[in-house]
């Protein structure tokens, strides 16, 4: 089931420079696995700033956010980016989940933060499809591998805290987030079952069908398998306050091999954020230096284990390991490779231009909420430490 929040025209004075704009419409047809989530507004009494849910990534460190040693400049980043991109028009796609955090806490500030420097400073007017994880999203990878971000499972550890309280807070910070997006005309996608990751993998390729450029808002390092001359990320970068664009140019600066070498790299190695063992927890003289040697020379791993089955391609112990555990190989690369087949079909009017005179107003509504929701938690604890 495919759950989908629609842009709908909100009657408010703009407040911004007003331009012409194009509004979503959300009295299109919809493809039949399409089930499209009620716009009416309310606003919730959140009394814990719990934000997405327990699939979502929470470290916004682990995309290595320099290029040659150097993070760019944000004039210079943005500028490079636009002569790069020139001549084709942008469709992004934010991972909303991440944003939700502060470190590895829910936070509904963060979210606001990021997503307002975003509106203003990063999409403009271009199209923009957000994206959540869906509900058991970790399910089909985790029957693959029980670890996989099993660390992920909790977020309130207290005995005291029930689980229903935990899902009903989760429930309405995520239905805030979404009425806020929907209200800057930002359709929202969440696929039951599916890793938003590999929702958005899916769509890009059906938007670069389209002969659109991608651009792909996330801190995830997994979408760096994506990047190629027609997709890009950008990054929040925690240290500077800022996005910031990183291209195939910059990603080939830092790591000299394409993108799927980086993706053969992390099956080799695993990947310690995610709950993927390396091979050398089976063979420990197996490492890094020997992973980037074999990769540079065959390409992929498929090609390196294709060829260590009819060959020798390395010193005896790397040769070994390669035959023996080409399953175990295989299965991290089916864990940690973005699918490209979600049931999910790009939808015509997602890739209208935003209209964004909305936006100062709801996000300083969002922010007003915030305040107040804080300011009494405030309160309720000083009264309860008083009595």
């Amino acid at each position: 089931m495919v759950e989908v929040t629609v842009a709908a025209w909100i009657s408010h004075a703009p407040c911004l420079t007003p331009n012409s704009f194009h509004s979503i419409s959300n009295g299109k047809s919809r493809n039949k696995t399409t089930k499209v989530v009620p716009t009416s507004t309310k606003a919730w009494k959140i009394r814990t700033a719990v934000a997405a849910s327990s699939c979502s990534s929470s470290v916004f460190g682990s995309f290595n956010q320099t290029v040659g040693g150097q993070v760019l400049r944000e004039g210079e980043c943005l500028e490079k980016y636009k002569k790069e991109g020139k001549g084709k028009k942008r469709v992004f796609f934010l991972d909303v989940n991440p944003l939700c955090y502060a470190g590895n806490k829910p936070s509904l500030q963060s979210f606001g933060h990021w997503v307002s420097l975003f509106f203003s400073q990063v999409c403009l007017t271009d199209p923009v499809i957000a994206v959540f994880d869906g509900n058991n999203c970790n399910e089909l990878r985790r029957r693959l591998l029980p670890s996989y971000k099993a660390h992920r499972r909790k977020f309130f550890p207290q005995s005291t805290i029930s689980k229903k309280y935990v899902r009903g807070q989760v429930g309405r910070s995520q239905q805030l987030i979404m009425d806020v997006l929907r209200k800057c005309n930002v359709p929202v996608l969440k696929v039951e079952g599916n890793e938003a990751d590999d929702v958005v993998a899916t769509l890009v390729e059906q938007v670069l069908e389209r002969g659109y450029h991608v651009v792909i808002a996330s801190p995830d390092k997994d979408f760096k398998q994506l990047i190629s001359e027609n997709v890009q990320i950008v990054m929040p970068l925690v240290e500077l306050k800022r996005w910031s664009f990183y291209t195939l140019k910059h990603y080939m600066a830092q790591y000299n091999c394409d993108p799927q070498s980086d993706l053969s790299l992390r099956c080799i190695m695993g990947d310690e954020v995610d709950g993927v063992p390396g091979i050398q927890h089976l063979v420990p003289g197996f490492g890094r230096r020997t992973a980037l040697k074999l990769l540079k020379k065959h390409g992929s791993l498929e090609n390196l284990l294709n060829a260590a089955s009819v060959r020798t391609v390395g010193r005896q112990y790397a040769q070994e390991a390669l035959t023996k555990y080409a399953d175990y190989l295989r299965r991290n690369y089916e864990v940690l490779a973005l699918r490209r087949d979600v049931d999910v079909h790009l939808q015509e009017e997602w890739l209208l231009e935003r209209d964004t005179s909305n936006d100062a107003n709801v996000l300083s509504n969002f922010f007003r909420l915030l305040e107040e929701t804080n300011k009494s938690t405030r309160e309720s604890r000083s009264n309860f430490s008083n009595g």
